[in-house]
């Protein structure tokens, strides 16, 4: 099973963003990755070990903000399409004309 957290968090204030590193950082130390800024999964082994999870992160919930926490199983991980913008290449020199003598 797949575990996800998607947040949105204020930043407005030194205490809002001090609240927010918090979270982000607690959720890597539970082991979840960053798969956008505010979107992290993590991988369960059984639904029990995703459930201890759920409560971990419920634990460290910050005092403002919204966050959504869900699951899906492999299969349907094994479904999501993930898209990265592809990079221009770089247009090479045109070559400098000769001039032959």
């Amino acid at each position: 099973m797949w575990l996800f957290v998607f947040f949105d968090l204020p930043t407005e204030t030194k205490t809002d963003r001090k609240n927010a590193t918090r979270f982000r950082k607690g959720l890597l130390q539970d082991g979840f990755e960053m798969m956008q800024f505010s979107v992290y999964a993590r991988h369960c082994a059984s639904r029990e070990n995703m459930e201890v999870h759920k409560k971990r992160v419920k634990s460290i919930l910050p005092p403002k903000g919204e966050v959504i926490i869900f699951h899906i199983t492999d299969k349907q991980f094994g479904m999501i399409d993930f898209f990265k913008a592809r990079k221009e290449k770089p247009k090479p020199d045109m070559p400098q004309q000769l001039e032959m003598f």
